[in-house]
Formats: structure tokens, C-alpha cells, sequence
């Protein structure tokens, strides 16, 4: 099994957040002030969720816009918004069970 590292998972989120549509503004990430360059890390998982939720939904919507026989969206750009919001939320439950594990073994640390 290989080691994933948790914050490169969280870059490429981020950036596929970016790709998705989200705004400059929210695709930032709040720095430390003591320069250690660390990461306000619950805005920017709140910030990933929300983009994996927004992705999800307008999947959903074009989905069910096709299936009324709206002719706004072509199958293929329907396809291509349902793989991304199933490739979002992939990454983002491989994150949770990364941090779920991370949080196990320092909660097994012995004091």
C-alpha cells in the first residue's frame, strides 16, 4: 500500500476546485501570520467540501435537464460533469479516510 500525502491531495482538490468554476477569492488559502507558511486548514476543507458539493449539484441538474430533453447540454458534456463530480468526491473521501487514520494514530500515541 503506498503512502498518499494528505497535503498534495488537498492541492490537487484545490486546484480541481479551481477548474470546477469557483472564484479567485474562494480559491485561496488563508496563511499562518508567523510565516511558517501553514494553511488555515478547516477554511480550506470547508472550501473543498462546498466545491465537491457544488460539482455534485450542477451534475445533477444538467443530468436531469438531458433527461427532459432539454437540448441546453449534450450528452457528452453531461458525462463529463458527472466524471467530475465523482472524481471530486473520490479524492475528497480518500482525504476523510486519510485524516480519519492520521487522527487514529495520534489519538493511540502513548503521552
Amino acid at each position: 500500500m503506498s503512502e498518499m500525502n494528505v497535503n498534495q491531495v488537498l492541492a490537487q482538490m484545490q486546484a480541481m476546485s479551481f477548474e470546477a468554476g469557483s472564484t479567485k477569492e474562494s480559491s485561496r488559502i488563508k496563511m499562518d501570520e508567523g510565516g511558517g507558511g501553514g494553511a488555515d486548514f478547516a477554511a480550506m476543507l470547508r472550501q473543498t467540501i462546498g466545491a465537491v458539493n457544488d460539482s455534485q449539484q450542477t451534475a445533477g441538474k444538467m443530468a436531469a435537464a438531458f433527461e427532459k430533453g432539454d437540448t441546453d447540454f449534450s450528452l457528452a458534456e453531461v458525462m463529463v460533469a458527472s466524471q467530475k463530480a465523482s472524481v471530486s468526491f473520490q479524492a475528497m473521501l480518500q482525504v476523510r479516510n486519510k485524516l480519519v487514520e492520521a487522527y487514529k494514530d495520534v489519538m493511540n500515541m502513548p503521552m
